[in-house]
């Protein structure tokens, strides 16, 4: 087994960045190679993956401890026929009220990543899901930062042609 521990801080509080861990659907705004994603039940999702061109169906449990804001996952081996076992965490620190520091671990067995998805070896496919992790959290930052920018901004003011008047329809 290999491990991969990365961490980026964001222009967000802390529950602004839990919240979008939790929005399944967004994930392949963030995650390189997630090209769907589809809670279903209390804690699974099914993610339709692409990497170097291999098409994998994965189903993830994800389990979360709200209070120390860790969300934990991991692939189900028992759906998996290439028995694909990855798992890992993101654990969020607030650094203020308005900047949270994203942690990640990955844990994944090189050779099964090899065996799924084809690829480098060795130290080459190491590099290549460092360099695929730490695009995933920039991703994640500026899809956090632009929603918390989005909330910041005023509404649009309706402005009404002059001189008409709509009175019950009329």
């Amino acid at each position: 087994m290999s491990t991969l521990e990365e961490q980026i801080d964001i222009d967000a509080p802390v529950l602004a960045a839990w919240e979008q861990l939790h929005r399944v659907h967004d994930y392949p705004r963030f995650l390189a190679g997630v090209r769907s994603a589809q809670p279903h039940g209390r804690n699974l999702a099914h993610l339709g993956v692409e990497i170097a061109g291999a098409e994998r169906d994965v189903e993830a449990e994800i389990t979360d401890r709200g209070r120390g804001r860790v969300m934990a996952w991991r692939t189900l081996d028992g759906l998996d026929p290439h028995g694909l076992d990855l798992h890992g965490a993101f654990a969020l620190r607030p650094l203020d009220g308005a900047h949270t520091r994203v942690q990640i671990r990955l844990e994944y067995d090189p050779e099964a990543v090899h065996e799924a998805f084809g690829g480098p070896r060795g130290f080459a496919l190491a590099g290549a899901v460092e360099r695929t992790v730490r695009s995933d959290l920039e991703q994640f930052r500026e899809l956090v930062e632009a929603r918390m920018t989005a909330a910041a901004e005023p509404a649009e003011p309706v402005v009404e042609a002059p001189g008409i008047v709509d009175v019950n329809g009329i």
